[in-house]
């Protein structure tokens, strides 16, 4: 077996926490190949008072990739804050793709809202400001909804997470991918309970509950990647 030095031989764990690794994939990988419209939208964002909500640009990234690998058209967003995975979305689904974004803020919203318009993909944004579940049951109250949406995105409310799920998983097709968004949870996820931030305590049992109820559920295959704040992508198998 070859041998290596030492200090080669760095645990994988401390390459998620080095802040100089982030920024080398960001400005290597990541923002020369983002669309000026989405870069116009980051920019946008960071300068609300709630800037942390955005999903990370090498999340961003990858979410174009599976979109497009999957040639996603019917698709559904839960938590949409400024729009920038939501633009992501509507730039990698066809023209007559549609997508059902729910969110309870659309002041949030109409910060992206000239991004969209200039890109030419509103049409595609069925946006809705509503809390997620009970829109998401009005939803599987018409059968033709289920199992009809190819492509789900959720980054809202942790908490709630596993009754998501639930409705989600009956209105995605079988082969249909979900991704969900901080499943991580700021590494607490791994912590004693005495070590996690008190403020981040109960989303963090409740995320704990919720990854076990993935990990243990049948109908769904799942990979966690471990970028940004961590996300969990599911793919419906039956």
């Amino acid at each position: 077996m070859e041998e290596y030095p030492k200090e080669m031989l760095i645990p994988n764990a401390l390459l998620l926490q080095s802040e100089d690794l982030e920024k080398y994939i960001l400005e290597t990988s990541v923002y020369p190949r983002e669309p000026k419209l989405l870069k116009e939208l980051r920019d946008a964002t960071e300068t609300h008072p709630l800037a942390f909500f955005r999903t990370s640009a090498d999340a961003i990234q990858l979410m174009a990739m599976l979109l497009k690998l999957m040639n996603a058209k019917k698709t559904l967003e839960i938590g949409v804050f400024t729009g920038y995975s939501l633009l992501t979305t509507a730039l990698n689904i066809p023209d007559d793709g549609k997508i059902t974004a729910i969110d309870v803020n659309r002041k949030t919203y109409e910060i992206g809202l000239p991004m969209i318009k200039e890109a030419g993909v509103e049409h595609k944004i069925n946006y809705i400001e509503s809390q997620a579940l009970p829109y998401l049951d009005k939803l599987l109250e018409n059968p033709e909804n289920e199992g009809s949406f190819d492509f789900a995105y959720v980054d809202a409310d942790n908490a709630n997470y596993v009754n998501y799920h639930e409705r989600i998983i009956k209105l995605c097709k079988v082969g249909g991918m979900i991704i969900y968004d901080n499943t991580l949870w700021g590494g607490t996820v791994a912590m004693p309970e005495e070590a996690a931030p008190p403020s981040k305590r109960a989303v963090r049992l409740k995320t704990i509950q919720f990854n076990e109820a993935l990990a243990a559920d049948p109908r769904v295959e799942i990979g966690v990647v471990p970028l940004s704040d961590g996300l969990t992508i599911c793919r419906r198998i039956c």
